[in-house]
């Protein structure tokens, strides 16, 4: 299977979800299921199939997530030199040219991206017309609104 890039912020975020699920939420579950067995007839117990159905959801999360960082290709982007070029897991800052408005974005990798916080997916169609660009670049980028032109004021490697 393909590797797929994350940040290393990313990749934490994923393993304190993972600790909680195993250290904390699996044992709640099992212990609410073994008090619900304890209430009697399973088949019409509704606590008992809730516990199981919340059990059956951690356990797939569980596995989604290890999953997620055995396919992982963590980058560490303040480990490479910043030679104002835009790549992976770069905090980039933008200028609309037709409206003179700054934005700032961190590409990061698919799982990550979260638009309200400026975390943009690296196959967005912004990062992909910014990836392998430099600083001071203008380029022009196909957008739902159209094609639109953006100078490149910064690029962070943090």
């Amino acid at each position: 299977m393909n590797k797929v890039p994350m940040t290393v912020t990313g990749a934490d975020a994923l393993h304190a979800e993972l600790k909680e699920l195993k250290s904390v939420r699996r044992p709640q579950i099992i212990a609410d299921i073994a008090e619900a067995r304890e209430h009697g007839d399973l088949k019409e117990n509704a606590e008992y199939h809730a516990a199981r159905e919340q059990q059956s959801f951690c356990e797939g999360r569980i596995q989604e997530i290890e999953a997620k960082l055995s396919n992982a290709n963590i980058i560490d982007v303040t480990k490479f030199p910043n030679n104002g070029k835009v790549i992976f897991g770069t905090t980039v800052t933008i200028i609309n040219l037709d409206t003179d408005q700054e934005t700032t974005y961190k590409i990061v990798g698919d799982d990550e991206a979260d638009i309200k916080n400026n975390r943009i997916s690296v196959s967005s169609p912004i990062a992909r017309g910014l990836i392998g660009k430099e600083l001071d670049d203008v380029v022009n980028i196909q957008t739902p609104a159209g094609n639109v032109e953006f100078e490149i004021t910064e690029v962070e490697y943090i």
